[in-house]
């Protein structure tokens, strides 16, 4: 997002006015007003004779939609193509007698002037403008674009599906363009596609270059919202469903995910325009509509997870900042490369706890070494038995909260563990999460992060854990289950492949039983 330093101080803003008017005389609500009808009285003249749309959106329209429609039929290949103008909220001052300026509370909801250009490095950009001084800003850029538009520079052949590249005639020269988005260098990058428009194309029907020079007015760029972005391009399609339809389900279970919806019968992607309060709990959306679009997403707060299959061999991996403040690092544009970084770490940790689960192993050795005391530093810890419930739960526990953003901490585990067995504080509180914590440490299940209280799975261990609660939950129950004589049951009608196996284990462990001598 982009703001003026007399978005935030008054002090400031009085400053401006001074330098832009000669005194203080004139500020009042009456010239602001003013100011705001003169935007909008010069952006639809100019418009107007340079043959540009400029559309009143009603609530709700969808902008972008919009602006797609328009951009295949527009015969203008740089510059200025659409402006779509809705209402939405914008801080706004308030000037008082005595020329104190407040905001108005709450924030009043005034024209927004969305301005859809074509830019020759980024594509279709778009700049969205609040028609009140002090003219706050957003500038939306889409790196999809962005590696579009080189690609073609540098005559590499691809097609492109919405946000994602589905075919590549050079996909590791493609990769190449995208990864200078996340270089230090990519800085200069967006400062200067920002500075190549938002004054020559936008302000500039608020305030004209002299008066932009007199006032010195000017824009400080920060992130607001980042998207990053993962494709696995399959050989068969066929193949990459078979994949992702296994990873939801043998997921969903292990990661305790409170909310499955399951929406079908769509015949485009499903839109929400509803807005709710963010959780910080993990949710988890599985969508399919009819034209063969699977969405797996997962929530935290304001940080999303998403896989979803794209055409016919893409699955695309995606890790959404809604607000950056959720990564608890500075929002300025120098700190580009650091947001995109911990984008990234949290996309691959996920993408490693997803790892972990499908498939998962444990080695012999490690089987026989679990029970075993074990040191961690200079503190001797016992060791860990999946016969006790308290470490099945704790197991859970370390698996669901495994793709959190940044690691988990003691109590967070100790309100997962109550939470699947159903006990109190008392009975299970952040003490003895803390010592099985370091029970796990000690077995190189989980790990500490710097020196940090939070902590991380490691891949190894994950994977010995979930292939421990599997091997219990569907492997050695079910072969105790068929030790006994039971009466024949109802086959189910539509039998899964996992329901096949079982009767085969069932019927064939009786004879195993009846010849080493187990009473069945």
């Amino acid at each position: 997002m982009l703001t003026s330093v007399w978005d935030i101080l008054p002090g400031a803003f009085h400053v401006w006015w001074q330098a832009l008017t000669g005194s203080d005389d004139t500020l009042d609500n009456t010239h602001l007003m003013r100011m705001s009808g003169r935007f909008s009285r010069r952006l639809r003249g100019y418009a107007k004779a340079h043959n540009i749309p400029v559309i009143d959106c009603p609530v709700g329209e969808r902008k972008h939609d919009i602006a797609e429609e328009y951009l295949t039929k527009t015969k203008i290949t740089q510059g200025l193509f659409l402006v779509l103008v809705g209402r939405a909220q914008a801080p706004v001052w308030d000037v008082t007698r005595a020329h104190h300026l407040e905001r108005q509370q709450p924030m009043p909801y005034v024209n927004h002037y969305s301005f859809h250009i074509l830019d020759p490095e980024w594509g279709h950009i778009t700049i969205k403008i609040s028609g009140h001084p002090p003219f706050p800003a957003q500038v939306m850029l889409n790196g999809h674009e962005y590696v579009a538009c080189q690609a073609n520079k540098a005559g590499i052949s691809f097609t492109k599906e919405g946000n994602c590249f589905t075919h590549i005639s050079d996909a590791a020269g493609l990769a190449k363009i995208a990864d200078t988005l996340s270089q230090p260098g990519a800085v200069g990058r967006l400062s200067q596609v920002c500075e190549r428009w938002i004054y020559s194309t936008c302000l500039c029907f608020a305030l004209d270059r002299e008066e932009q020079e007199r006032s010195r007015f000017h824009y400080q760029y920060s992130n607001y919202q980042i998207e990053y972005s993962r494709n696995l391009i399959f050989q068969i399609g066929g193949h990459m469903e078979q994949v992702f339809q296994a990873l939801i389900d043998r997921s969903r279970a292990p990661l305790d995910l409170k909310t499955i919806r399951t929406i079908l019968g769509y015949r485009c992607r499903p839109r929400y325009s509803k807005r709710k309060k963010w959780s910080a709990d993990w949710e988890v959306a599985v969508e399919r509509p009819t034209y063969d679009l699977t969405i797996f997403k997962l929530h935290c707060g304001k940080l999303t997870l998403k896989i979803y299959t794209k055409g016919e061999r893409v699955l695309r991996i995606e890790a959404m900042a809604h607000n950056t403040q959720e990564l608890h690092c500075k929002r300025s544009l120098e700190s580009f490369p650091e947001i995109v970084s911990r984008l990234k770490s949290i996309l691959e940790r996920f993408m490693n706890a997803l790892s972990c689960i499908d498939p998962c192993f444990i080695a012999q050795e490690t089987l026989e070494q679990l029970p075993a005391p074990a040191q961690v530093g200079k503190t001797k810890v016992g060791g860990i038995d999946f016969n006790k419930p308290r470490m099945r739960w704790v197991a859970q526990a370390v698996l669901a909260l495994s793709p959190s953003p940044g690691g988990f901490t003691a109590p967070q585990l100790a309100e997962q563990v109550r939470r699947l067995s159903q006990q109190d504080d008392s009975q299970y509180g952040s003490r003895r999460a803390a010592y099985d914590l370091k029970k796990l440490r000690g077995k190189q299940i989980v790990c500490r992060i710097g020196k940090t209280a939070r902590y991380e799975t490691i891949p190894q261990g994950a994977r010995a854990m979930a292939a421990l609660l599997v091997l219990r939950d569907k492997a050695i129950k079910p072969l105790l289950a068929a030790a006994q004589q039971h009466r024949r049951s109802r086959r189910p009608q539509n039998p899964s492949p996992l329901d096949l196996h079982y009767q085969t284990i069932r019927a064939s462990m009786l004879g195993v039983f009846h010849e080493l001598g187990i009473a069945a």
